[in-house]
């Protein structure tokens, strides 16, 4: 359960299947992604991958000496492309490898394409999505519904992503779906037909607990992508942006050219590996250790008094080189978080989404977020988001005031198109559309109270009280409490025994405080493994703007974010970056 290595493995067959010799490695967009989340270059270049093409470049030299190693997603507009390669072949000869399943025709059409006999090898290898870390996965599809309802583009590419993971990890599922979500259902309706159809590629070995695939939607724990977090990854991600590993970290004051975009990845980066879960203040402390260790390294190679300390020098010097590359990086990536922590009073604020998440103080809330939205610090994203939460809070509430909250924010500058996310976070995960007791609202007092110590527990400070939704109910599956009338079976089949492996996917796109949660079970769930994928991984951005697509307010709000490339770039860039 592994989806790291289940994706290394199949880029390694490629390589190997090929034989001996010089290559290129050709890709399309999208699986230029999937390979660079699981392998560097330079590791790629020991496996005499000499170079790296895009099948959609033109004018790409003629080198009939090296062999050609395609992996490519199996879209028409793929397949268009590499026909049109092989009727006028630029290598010598052509190992095809498809992310998922390719249809007949699109197979003919390739071999009628190949005149000049080049192809030696057609394979479905599938790795059509993108494996985050080894319990993570994305789709990167940054909106999937409208209206409630699926994006068929976005439907077909979940179903084909999901279908990917199962085959690369060899689990034939049972599945199960939230009930109150119709775009759950109807993903796991087309999964299972799929199986069936394709039931001689899932006929792996049984095992005596077959695993579980559990297909949650979003809209049931809004609040869970609207915090602040305080880990160094959920960090990055919500104060920066951190897509397929790599950092944007252009728009930093003073910023050298070398480090305007980084690459964090924990199967590379070994400081990243041991950091990216710890908090913010133990970063700090680690930081300070690794620049330490750092000084002391480059003391001790100042000192070349005799050709001995000479070589010793030079067979050193890659991994001094490394280690001052990776000083650099994460010296400027906390330097970075630790302004912007202090410029837009994000301890304040994250107090506030803490206790507007995990109280149940009316009075106070509303108190303590009137003040945060006079601080003049307080940017436009972390306003709209205290208020969001707020509404979802106390949405029910008789002395609810989220109009004059509103009022507050108009008079603070904000626009009407962004105020409209408020509302629209009502209508896409409010309590008539949420099937969960989100707040613990509809809870006994017994269950209340339970639910208080178990949230002390193991509590480090205000800034971490929330737990995800998602915890109680993967909690609640390993226990074999989950109840079916909630989250049904889709078949006829049903697991008696608790669980022992569990992927579970987020219609609307999963978190990184979602995926730390999952690593935590991991280790404290001796003999389960649980791998959690997403239509995207969001910060709040992301998830605002996927909130407004979905809702019909996707126009209104992207107007003002045209000339950016991020979500909310525009938007928000005068007051958050």
């Amino acid at each position: 359960m592994n989806v790291i290595l289940a994706v290394k493995q199949y880029v390694t067959k490629m390589i190997v299947d090929s034989g001996q010799g010089m290559k290129v490695l050709l890709m399309d967009k999208e699986t230029t992604g999937v390979v660079s989340m699981v392998y560097s270059q330079s590791e790629v270049l020991q496996k005499e991958v000499y170079l790296f093409e895009r099948i959609d470049t033109s004018g790409r030299e003629t080198m009939k000496h090296l062999k050609a190693i395609c992996f490519l997603r199996p879209t028409k507009e793929n397949v268009e492309h590499l026909c049109s390669e092989l009727k006028n072949p630029k290598y010598g000869t052509y190992y095809l490898y498809f992310s998922n399943f390719i249809g007949k025709p699109s197979i003919r059409a390739i071999a009628e394409a190949d005149d000049h006999e080049v192809v030696r090898e057609v394979q479905e290898f599938y790795s059509d999505y993108f494996a985050v870390s080894p319990h993570v996965f994305s789709l990167n599809l940054p909106s999937c519904s409208r209206g409630g309802s699926w994006d068929g583009e976005a439907l077909d590419r979940s179903c084909q992503g999901i279908l990917a993971v199962l085959l690369s990890l060899k689990k034939c599922p049972l599945i199960r779906y939230q009930q109150s979500s119709e775009m759950a259902r109807r993903l796991a309706e087309i999964i299972k037909h799929k199986i069936n159809e394709e039931a001689s590629l899932f006929d792996f070995r049984r095992t005596d607990v077959p695993p579980v695939l559990l297909i949650l939607d979003r809209r049931d724990d809004p609040v869970t992508p609207l915090l602040n977090q305080w880990t160094y990854q959920a960090m990055v991600h919500e104060l920066i942006g951190l897509r397929n590993n790599r950092v944007d970290l252009s728009r930093c004051p003073g910023i050298t050219k070398e480090l305007q975009e980084v690459v964090l990845s924990a199967e590379h980066d070994e400081f990243y590996q041991r950091n990216m879960y710890l908090n913010f203040g133990e970063i700090g402390q680690n930081i300070k250790t690794l620049m330490t260790e750092f000084q002391q390294n480059v003391k001790s190679n100042q000192r070349l008094e005799s050709i001995t300390d000479m070589k010793a020098f030079v067979e050193n010097y890659p991994q001094f080189k490394k280690m001052s590359g990776t000083v650099s990086k994460h010296v400027t990536i906390v330097g970075e978080l630790s302004r912007l922590v202090q410029d837009k009073s994000l301890l304040d604020v994250s107090e506030v989404e803490q206790d507007l998440a995990c109280q149940s103080d009316h009075s106070s809330a509303l108190q303590n977020v009137r003040r945060q939205l006079a601080n003049e610090n307080v940017s436009e994203l972390d306003m709209i988001r205290m208020v969001s939460l707020y509404a979802l809070r106390y949405e029910k509430h008789s002395s609810n005031d989220v109009g004059g909250l509103l009022n507050m924010l108009s008079r603070r500058g904000v626009s009407e198109p962004l105020k409209k996310v408020v509302t629209a976070l009502i209508q896409y995960g409010g309590r008539n559309v949420r099937g969960s007791d989100l707040f613990g609202q509809n809870k006994t007092p017994l269950s209340l109270t339970r639910r208080f110590f178990k949230g002390l527990k193991g509590v480090e400070n205000i800034y971490t009280q929330h737990t995800p939704l998602l915890s109680e109910t993967l909690d609640n599956l390993v226990k074999g409490k989950l109840k079916d009338t909630q989250f049904p079976y889709i078949g006829s089949s049903v697991l008696r025994d608790r669980p022992q492996e569990i992927i579970l996917f987020m219609v609307g796109g999963a978190t990184y405080e979602e995926a730390y949660a999952v690593y935590n079970l991991n280790k404290t769930l001796p003999g389960v493994k649980i791998v959690l994928g997403g239509t995207t991984i969001h910060n709040c951005k992301s998830f605002l703007e996927e909130v407004s697509h979905s809702t019909g307010q996707g126009s209104a709000t992207r107007a003002r974010a045209s000339s950016g490339g991020a979500h909310y770039r525009s938007s928000f860039s005068s007051s958050f970056f």
